[in-house]
Formats: C-alpha cells, sequence, structure tokens
C-alpha cells in the first residue's frame, strides 16, 4: 500500500493507450490511493466514463460545467485536495496546451488552475513521428522547463504499424514513476552500485555450487536507490526476478564475475576498462549479494559420471575474492556498506565482520530466515553499535535503509 492516502487525479486524453489506462487505475488502487478521473472528449472516443468511474469508484467527470460540482468549478474544486495529477496518455495536442497554457476543456482548464504545489505527470503517448516533430520537442522541453515531470515515452512497436519512440510506459512503469515521485531525491546525482543474489560456482556443465538467496533485498535496495534520486547499477547473480525500474542491471553468474564487474565499475580513475555507462566514480557501494565464498579449483569441460555405487569425486576447493574488502580497500572508495548473512549469534559476527571489512556501515540478518521470502528484519552496525530495524516487508526496509545511509553519508561529506 505505498500509496496509501494519496488523491491522484488522473487525466486521459485520446489516444489508444487509454485501455491501459483501465489496468493502472486498478493499479493505483491496489497500492492504496484514491483516484479521480478526468476525460477529454477524445479519451471517450477509446474509453468510456463508465469503465473508468467502475475502476476507479469514483465519479468521472469530462466537462467543465459538470453540474455535480456545487458550484460548478470543477477545475478547481477537483484539485484542491489532490497530491498528485497525473496524465496518460498524453497527446502531442495535450502537450502543446500545456506549453502554451491552453484552458478551452476541463482537463487543461483543471491543469493550468491547479496549485503550484500539486506536482503534475504527463506520460506521453503518439505516433513515432508526431514525437520527434520539432513542433512537439520544443513543447516537451517548454512544458520541462514549467516543472512538469515527463514519464517517458519508450520505444517500441506502436498501434499504427510503426516502430520509434512515442510508446507510452507500460502500467508497470508508470505506477513506479507515480510512487518515485512522492519519495525525496536525497540520493539526487548519486552513482549507486548494488550486488545482489546469489552466486553460482560451477562444478560440471550440469552441477554447481550455490545458496538460497533470492535476491529480493537487494532488488528491493536498488529499487528505493533510484526512487532516492540516485543512478543505480544493479550487479546480480542469477534470479528470478525483473530488473528493478529505472535502474541498470549486469547479470554474472560466479563470485569471480561479480568481484570483475563491481571493480570495473568502481575505480575511482575510471580506467579505459570502464564502460561507456560509467559517467563517474561509484558515490555509494552496497554488497548484498550473498557471494560464495569458494569455488572447486578446476571445474570439469564435462559431466562428472557416477561410475559406481562407491564413487565419490574429489573436489579441491579455492577462496573467492572478497568482494567488499577488495572495494574498501581501494583509495577514494566509495561508502560501503555490507551485508552479513548469518546462521546464529548475529550481534557478535555482525560487529566483528564490520571491522574485518573495514567499512562504515554494515547490515546483519538471518540467512535462513529470510532467503526466498518477502519479510526481513535487520541490524545496523556501525562505529557507535548497532541499531534494530524491525521486521517488515524487504521494500519497506529498503526505504529505511537508503535513509540511513544518505544521513550517514551527508556527515561524511559535511
Amino acid at each position: 500500500m505505498r500509496l496509501a492516502g494519496k488523491k491522484i487525479v488522473l487525466g486521459l486524453t485520446g489516444g489508444v493507450a487509454c485501455y491501459k489506462i483501465a489496468e493502472l487505475t486498478r493499479a493505483l488502487g491496489k497500492a492504496g490511493a484514491q483516484v479521480q478521473v478526468v476525460m477529454t472528449q477524445s479519451a471517450t472516443q477509446f474509453i468510456t466514463p463508465v469503465t473508468m468511474q467502475a475502476l476507479s469508484g469514483n465519479p468521472v467527470y469530462t466537462d467543465q460545467w459538470d453540474t455535480r460540482i456545487h458550484n460548478n468549478m470543477p477545475h478547481i474544486d477537483l484539485t484542491r485536495d489532490a497530491d498528485v495529477i497525473v496524465i496518460a496518455p498524453c497527446s502531442t495536442n495535450f502537450i502543446s496546451k500545456l506549453a502554451h497554457g491552453t484552458c478551452d476543456d476541463l482537463l487543461s482548464t483543471m491543469c493550468v488552475a491547479r496549485p503550484h504545489h500539486v506536482p503534475l505527470l504527463v506520460a506521453p503517448a503518439m505516433n513515432v513521428e508526431m514525437w520527434l516533430n520539432p513542433a512537439t520537442q520544443r513543447n516537451v522541453a517548454q512544458i520541462k522547463k514549467d516543472g512538469i515531470q515527463i514519464l517517458g515515452p519508450a520505444a517500441g512497436e506502436q498501434a499504427c504499424g510503426e516502430v520509434g519512440m512515442g510508446r507510452m510506459l507500460e502500467v508497470d512503469q508508470l505506477l513506479a514513476e507515480i510512487i518515485a515521485s512522492f519519495q525525496a531525491k536525497s540520493l539526487a546525482g548519486k552513482e549507486v552500485l548494488i550486488t545482489a543474489g546469489p552466486t553460482f560456482e560451477p562444478i560440471d556443465p550440469v552441477r554447481g555450487i550455490t545458496n538460497l538467496s533470492s535476491g529480493k533485498m537487494g532488488y528491493a535496495i536498488a529499487q528505493a536507490a533510484w526512487e532516492a534520486g540516485a543512478n543505480v547499477t544493479l550487479i546480480s547473480g542469477p534470479t528470478a526476478l525483473d530488473a528493478p525500474y529505472g535502474t541498470h542491471r549486469i547479470s554474472v553468474q560466479t563470485a569471480q564475475q561479480m568481484h570483475d564487474a563491481v571493480m570495473t565499475y568502481v575505480k575511482a580513475d575510471i580506467t579505459a576498462q570502464v564502460t561507456s555507462t560509467v559517467k563517474k566514480p561509484q558515490d555509494v557501494f552496497i554488497a548484498v549479494a550473498a557471494v560464495a565464498d569458494w569455488r572447486v579449483a578446476t571445474a570439469s569441460t564435462q559431466k562428472i559420471k557416477k561410475t559406481s555405487d562407491s564413487d565419490t569425486p574429489q573436489l579441491e576447493f579455492v577462496q573467492n575474492p572478497d568482494i567488499l574488502a577488495s572495494v574498501a580497500a581501494l583509495p577514494n572508495a566509495p561508502y560501503c556498506v555490507g551485508f552479513a548473512a548469518e546462521s546464529e549469534h548475529l550481534l557478535h559476527y555482525g560487529a566483528a565482520k564490520r571491522i574485518k571489512k573495514n567499512v562504515p556501515l554494515l547490515v546483519g540478518n538471518i540467512g535462513h530466515h529470510t532467503f526466498g521470502t518477502d519479510e526481513n528484519e535487520l541490524i545496523l552496525f556501525d562505529a557507535n553499535g548497532h541499531t534494530a530495524l524491525p521486521r517488515a516487508n524487504k521494500q519497506t526496509l529498503a526505504i529505511q535503509l537508503i535513509q540511513e545511509i544518505t544521513q550517514r553519508l551527508n556527515k561524511t561529506q559535511q
């Protein structure tokens, strides 16, 4: 219920993408929001007000002279207690209206008359040529300058059959953007690198050594960091999770691959090996991944066969590199946050591990109580002792952790 108590005015303009807004309305309601729908006459050609009323649970307004509003001023009354206005889909024509302050129907008049503290988010949806048209781009630049937030658009196949920019974001992406709009941008402009999930160490082409980490905690932290305004790179071991919206995911398998990817991104001197997606050194490194401590020294290139019932293969192990310690030891290292998944004596092992790794903050949990679940409880270890974050869903804990990291990061930069 991440939008609990929020009132969202949802405006629809004319476009085939209106069909997606039925699902968005339902998703907003499930997230706890109260949704008030306002439609242009063009929008009613694509989806009916009856449908939107049924999904939102509220009357739908299309006419600026609607007598259901006691003072006949829906353009005023509908936004005075709103937390945000979202226009989706937002047509080329409506972007032009916003850019020029045109007030010729209920929705456009409502946008111009909205209180200055109410954010306005628009999700463009149009043909690729319409999006690329210089007039549209001028109008988009103007509404950005005016403080209106643009959600998308994306590139892809369009209803007309053409392919390119102009496709409206998908429902889950719009929902993520709307939720993020309510979050404080405490990490705005910061580069945050996160590892997540398990690693997999091959024994042979069909077998390997791994652990029960699902990646859910690391992915939730990546989402929370993006919502806080950070540029997030997520280096992930094998998981069944979709990449958190807004983040850049790099998929790896082994601990050595994860180590190499992390060191490529985190080195402060930005060597020629760094990919073009990295523009500056990382500000924060959060090592959430459950990394295998050992790997098989020489993995077989073919499946190891059982030749008899008493036959047991002999495996030799070597230690994997310590990713967190390697990063923390770098000159001008980013602010390092480690994770420790223990099975017992968490307070003792967590405090000792923070010192051993030489990091300012270490987050501990009981691994077998959290792997694969949607909830967790965390203990934060720093130089002043430890602090508990009580059991909650992992997204809630991720938001709390990002707040804790931000506070500590700010202190180091004062």
